[in-house]
């Protein structure tokens, strides 16, 4: 998923600024920082490693002997920039978000979104068939996506 990967990347770039890095610290550092709730992953951590070196907001240590990680310059612009947006502590969130998308009441909204998005694609497809169908698909999910709007402000 691109957006858990972008939380990643900051993660990661948070960690840089701290001191330089090889990846597998960084996956022990991650999942410490989430209270042990989230199991950093070689498959999570080195994609986002290889997006942030071809971003040029990290390099590797040319002195080390390890694969070492440094923060560049475009790294810590990206950092201030997520600053300016966002009140709070980095750390404080990263651990939060862990809390939350282990609780039941996350894995029960989980499972209720797949369920839905089940259910909008058997919809789809008999949308295809038939225009009358498609239009009412579409006005159902322009209504529900108005409704969740209005909650959320």
């Amino acid at each position: 998923m691109k957006r858990r990967r972008g939380f990643v990347q900051l993660a990661i770039l948070h960690l840089l600024k701290e001191e330089s890095m090889h990846g597998y610290q960084m996956m022990k550092e991650l999942e410490h920082r989430s209270g042990g709730l989230y199991a950093a992953s070689a498959g999570t951590v080195y994609p986002a490693l290889q997006e942030l070196l071809e971003q040029e907001m990290i390099d590797l240590d040319p002195a080390s002997e390890k694969k070492t990680y440094v923060l560049q310059e475009k790294g810590k612009e990206r950092l201030e920039d997520f600053a300016n947006r966002i009140e709070g502590d980095f750390w404080t969130e990263w651990e939060a978000r862990w809390v939350w998308q282990n609780s039941d009441e996350a894995v029960q909204l989980k499972r209720a979104m797949e369920q839905w998005e089940a259910e909008v694609r058997k919809a789809m497809k008999q949308a295809r068939k038939n225009p009358e169908k498609s239009t009412k698909l579409i006005a159902f999910l322009e209504e529900i996506t108005e409704r969740l709007q209005k909650e959320n402000q």
